[in-house]
């Protein structure tokens, strides 16, 4: 097949170009009950002339010590305390340029299609709200437990109990606040031939019966989604593990690895060194989170999506032109902007831990009173599948 500007073209049959490529992610984040609508979010926005972040107060619950009604001690009063939540719009654009002539020999028009662009910026979203996720389990705040009581790791593959462990560690009687699993298909398969996951099902218009991609274990909806997070590394071993490598100082050979190279991954053992022994292994993160995590609102551009014609280059040119702002909230985690450089924050920023912080009272350190984070319906479980 000849080339010209990217596209494919046979000169001799001039034959119909190829069908659209399918796009091979599931976007399952923003297709599962995750989002709350809320376009009202930022009608404070809009009341103070624009601008890209806000905070927001919330009142916290009634809270003090009752003081005893007995006739002598006197009735002293105290105030609930407001906590402060900060939100920031995210802003994203593409254009598309595409040339008359690559039309014109290929008969095709390459230009894309509405559905197209939505499924596209499907995509980007389900990369933000990753990357969000991200941030918050990076968060380095020594005021609040969250991170270490909503992360459960094991280093095996998920069994039958793992799942209400990490949602009790986490939220303890508040643990059915949680009801969907976005997971690797690996993990959902290990899963699934343990008896531990069950796919729901379907009728079709012609009678038969289909699975479904949404399945249960432990009574949650599991998603199966491979943009879930996963790293590669080495777990600790011996001799005798199946796979395993014997860690060398430099020079490795069949069935040896360097230590340098083992000092590399993701991840590894803590105190590894020569005459150790490693195995590769893979760390799959599920999220568990409940209904409506994410408040949402499509805050929308003054022009969302614009053509423009350029007759002279080569030939002539057509670039569409596409931009979005949406918000995306996380339940009482807010953003701090600590560490954004522009106006709008990148995937790395949203996956930067000093961007966030669990919703406070924002006052001193010796005076911050967090939210408890039981209330908080998000847990992260890492396995090797």
């Amino acid at each position: 097949m000849a080339k010209f500007d990217s596209k494919s073209w046979n000169p001799q049959v001039w034959e119909k170009y190829m069908r659209k490529v399918p796009n091979t992610k599931e976007n399952s984040l923003i297709k599962n009950g995750l989002l709350n609508a809320k376009p009202n979010m930022t009608a404070r926005l809009r009341d103070e002339v624009g601008g890209n972040y806000f905070t927001e107060p919330i009142k916290g619950l009634l809270d003090g010590e009752v003081l005893n009604y007995d006739g002598v001690t006197d009735l002293s009063a105290t105030s609930r305390d407001t906590f402060e939540q900060g939100k920031i719009i995210i802003g994203r654009m593409k254009g598309w340029t595409e040339k008359d002539f690559s039309a014109e020999l290929t008969g095709e028009d390459f230009m894309p299609l509405a559905e197209e662009v939505k499924e596209y910026y499907d995509a980007v979203d389900q990369t933000d709200m990753l990357s969000i996720l991200k941030g918050i389990f990076a968060m380095t705040d020594s005021g609040t437990d969250f991170v270490a009581k909503h992360t459960y790791e094991v280093d095996k593959e998920l069994d039958a109990t793992d799942m209400n462990k990490a949602l009790q560690k986490a939220s303890g009687d508040k643990k059915k606040a949680y009801s969907v699993a976005f997971m690797h298909s690996l993990v959902a398969t290990n899963l699934e031939n343990l008896n531990l996951l069950n796919f729901l099902k379907y009728t079709d218009s012609n009678g038969i019966e289909r699975d479904l991609t949404i399945g249960t274990y432990n009574g949650k909806l599991v998603v199966v989604d491979d943009e879930m997070p996963s790293a590669d590394g080495y777990d600790a071993a011996t001799a005798s593990t199946p796979g395993a490598l014997k860690v060398v100082a430099s020079g490795a050979t069949e069935g040896q690895i360097n230590l340098a190279e083992v000092k590399k991954a993701s991840f590894y053992p803590a105190a590894v060194k020569a005459d150790d022994y490693v195995v590769a292994a893979t760390k799959y993160t599920t999220y568990v989170l409940g209904e409506k995590f994410f408040d949402y609102d499509n805050v929308g551009v003054k022009v969302p999506n614009e053509m423009s014609r350029d007759p002279k280059t080569n030939g002539g040119v057509d670039t569409l032109y596409t931009r979005q702002r949406k918000l995306f909230v996380p339940k009482w985690i807010s953003f701090t902007k600590a560490a954004m450089q522009t106006n709008s924050p990148t995937p790395a920023e949203l996956a930067d831990g000093r961007n966030w912080e669990v919703v406070n009272n924002g006052k001193s350190d010796g005076q911050k009173v967090y939210v408890n984070h039981k209330a908080i319906p998000l847990v992260q479980i890492i396995s090797r599948g």
